[in-house]
């Protein structure tokens, strides 16, 4: 989750809310569940490791979703289940018809075989997908056990996700399944989605993306005896030199990059094909389909560039070039934004009004998307403590302000619940 600058156009909270709030605060129930919360900080850095050590690649999460189905079942939740994707459920009952979602991504953006070194210093645990989203998942853990020590009322039930597919070309197709399940997409009133540490953001908006596999196909050969047929890498490398010479608004930000980059089997051989993975990214879709259409337009040229060059170093031999280009569509995730005036907003601001806490709403891509896109209300936030190197095996997290963070998350969901204090 990398946020955009924060929205200065917001209006005042609601003081029905702040009150409402308030008086959720104030309950000696409440303040008993916080006192709870404080206590729990081992059980917290235990699931936090033994959920990082379970590999969790894309599109290869079963074995974490197990995981968390069997903590799910320790903590009372009902109606526990894994679905056809590998998301996994329980229920907090209440008393209404509509649910308040609470989830949080186990999917990582590690490949399988990857070594999760996972080590704790002190306050802080190190190791890939510690904090992104071994915070999340760990936070939600922690509210769905508080609920089962302590007795909160609260009107709404409560169902408690964890999906599958937010990172890299898993493309949030956890949510997506979710939102076209009319179950799910028709009672859930309210999402709040748990990405990463830190309490200091809302994310009310959705940075949309556009990712593509570039594949480009030629006759390949011998680098001796062919030389001068059309190398596919030479292509690649002249289109995104084209590309990325291509300029970007800073408003609305707009970004691109170039990740992954294949092709070729030997220092001696033309490769045959070549590959690289592109994300575009912006706030404006009109900017989107801009960067789509120069990088088909540069790699255009760059074919054509590279098979001219071809017949000139060799133009004794004549042949059919036999170059192609594919662009696949790998990843397309949609924009969308809370309205201004949405009760989850005016909720969370309360509740940070409430906890002294300073956070800043913002855009970002994160599950949030599919149900903003859909015009339903949600958010995303941090599962509290700090966290850094997201996405490297140098990631970390330390558990200082963890607990700010799961007051944040507990008045939301009581809040939005129709919270009133003890049964």
């Amino acid at each position: 989750m990398s946020p955009t600058p924060p929205r200065a156009d917001l209006p005042d909270v609601a003081p029905t809310v702040q009150q409402d709030v308030a008086r959720l605060a104030a309950a000696p129930e409440v303040r008993s569940a916080f006192n709870w919360l404080r206590t729990q900080e081992p059980q917290l850095a235990q699931w936090q490791m033994e959920m990082a050590r379970i590999p969790a690649p894309p599109f290869g999460e079963s074995a974490r979703g197990a995981w968390l189905a069997e903590r799910f079942r320790e903590a009372g939740l009902d109606d526990v289940r894994i679905d056809d994707v590998g998301n996994v459920f329980g229920i907090h009952p209440g008393f209404g018809q509509r649910y308040v979602a609470l989830s949080a991504h186990i999917d990582t953006v590690f490949p399988a075989g990857t070594p999760l070194n996972i080590r704790q210093q002190g306050s802080r645990l190190y190791g890939p997908g510690v904090s992104d989203n071994g915070a999340g998942v760990t936070a939600m853990l922690a509210i769905a056990a508080l609920l089962r020590a302590v007795r909160l009322r609260h009107a709404l039930p409560f169902v408690f996700i964890g999906n599958v597919g937010e990172e890299g070309e898993g493309d949030l197709r956890g949510m997506r399944h979710i939102f076209s399940t009319p179950r799910w997409k028709d009672s859930i009133a309210y999402s709040v989605v748990l990405d990463g540490a830190g309490a200091d953001t809302i994310v009310a908006e959705a940075l949309g993306s556009r990712r593509f596999e570039v594949i480009v196909r030629g006759p390949g050969g011998h680098s001796w005896s062919d030389f001068g047929a059309p190398n596919p890498i030479v292509i690649l490398s002249r289109a995104v030199d084209t590309f990325t010479a291509t300029p970007v608004p800073a408003t609305p930000k707009t970004t691109f990059n170039i990740g992954v980059i294949r092709g070729g089997t030997s220092v001696n051989s033309i490769p045959e094909s070549a590959s690289m993975k592109v994300d575009i990214r912006s706030t404006s879709m009109a900017e989107m389909e801009r960067l789509e259409q120069t990088l088909r337009l540069a790699l255009n040229r760059a074919v054509e560039d590279e098979t001219m060059a071809a017949e000139m170093r060799s133009p004794v031999q004549k042949r059919p070039s036999g170059v192609n280009c594919e662009v696949v569509a790998i990843g397309n995730r949609p924009a969308g934004e809370l309205a201004v005036g949405a009760r989850i907003l005016h909720v969370i601001r309360a509740v940070d009004a409430q906890l002294n806490n300073a956070a800043q709403v913002q855009r970002a891509s994160t599950d949030a998307n599919i149900p903003l896109s859909l015009g339903l209300e949600a958010i995303a936030i941090g599962g509290g403590g700090s966290g850094g190197g997201a996405h490297t095996l140098q990631e970390w997290f330390d558990s200082n302000g963890r607990e700010l963070g799961l007051k944040r998350i507990l008045l939301t969901l009581l809040a939005l619940a129709g919270g009133g204090g003890g049964e």
